[in-house]
């Protein structure tokens, strides 16, 4: 898996940049927001793996920030500790009401954060809760939205698969087939904020695909800007050569060489209106055969 990456809230520099340094060199990805504003955006743009978040903010405060990224389905499932000069019971329950899953007080030992991070990391990604490359939600938590929705009138159930991705990481690599996820999950972010809602799902259940849940009015749409930005913005993560002849050159199991063609993305919709629908199951399978449908088109 790439870097784990972790997102600092934190106004004070000198806290931030010592902790920025450490976990740093300790093999993490680090980012650093100052506000809590500033978080919310960071955290929409890149979903980090945990975020440290102060209590004490500039604008809005840590159980405020905390407790917008609890509501909004796709910030839900991110581990949160806190980190706050306050020890007061009432202040940790306060925390811990509003789903935090540790809470550290100031002065703290570097080394006892740093286990507690690594510990909700592992027991996020143990519990099936989230993917450990892309930090979106898996595993359990995609069937527990899919149980959700089947009690509803109007969903969208998108199946998402990025196809000769195997190909692309054979040539380039391991690292730059984990940006690619990386690459696709902001991707994805992206289109739900232009077209979707703060209630809607976007899932990793591992390897090359992606699930997405959104309403059914906004399910065509996404459909179409998916596919359409990702065959754009793909073409980035290859090099100038196989950019221009649009393909690359693999083996196959013969030792053969073959031309293999660029990343495209897959996509099968299926929507609540268009047909009757009682188990999760159904759901699933008519997506991936919309997908598969898709593929061949």
């Amino acid at each position: 898996m790439g870097k784990a990456r972790i997102l600092i809230v934190e106004d004070d520099f000198d806290i931030s940049n010592m902790l920025r340094i450490y976990f740093s060199g300790q093999g993490f990805d680090v980012d650093v927001a100052p506000r809590g504003e500033v978080a919310l955006e960071k955290t929409r743009q890149g979903l980090p793996h945990l975020i440290v978040l102060d209590i004490m903010l500039p604008d809005i405060d840590g159980y405020e920030v905390c407790r917008r990224l609890r509501t909004n389905t796709r910030t839900s499932h991110i581990p949160v500790i806190f980190l706050t000069q306050r020890d007061e019971r009432s202040d940790k329950l306060q925390g811990l009401e509003l789903g935090a899953d540790d809470y550290i007080t100031k002065p703290f030992d570097i080394e006892e954060l740093k286990l507690r991070v690594v510990n909700a990391i592992a027991r996020a990604e143990r519990e099936s809760l989230t993917d450990p490359r892309s930090g979106l939600p898996s595993g359990r938590l995609i069937e527990e939205q899919l149980r959700q929705i089947i009690r509803r009138e109007s969903w969208a159930y998108l199946d998402l698969r990025l196809n000769y991705f195997e190909a692309f990481k054979e040539i380039y690599g391991f690292v730059a087939a984990d940006d690619v996820l990386r690459f696709t999950t902001m991707l994805l972010g992206e289109v739900m904020d232009e077209f979707g809602s703060p209630d809607d799902f976007i899932g990793h259940p591992g390897g090359n695909n992606f699930i997405i849940i959104c309403s059914e009015d906004a399910g065509a749409k996404v459909h179409t800007a998916v596919k359409k930005r990702f065959a754009e913005q793909v073409l980035s993560h290859y090099n100038f050569m196989d950019r221009e002849q649009g393909y690359i050159e693999t083996t196959n199991d013969g030792g053969q060489k073959q031309q293999t063609p660029l990343m495209n993305i897959s996509v099968g919709l299926v929507e609540a209106g268009k047909q009757q629908i009682s188990d999760i199951r159904e759901i699933t399978e008519l997506a991936a055969e919309s997908r598969r449908k898709d593929s061949a088109a």
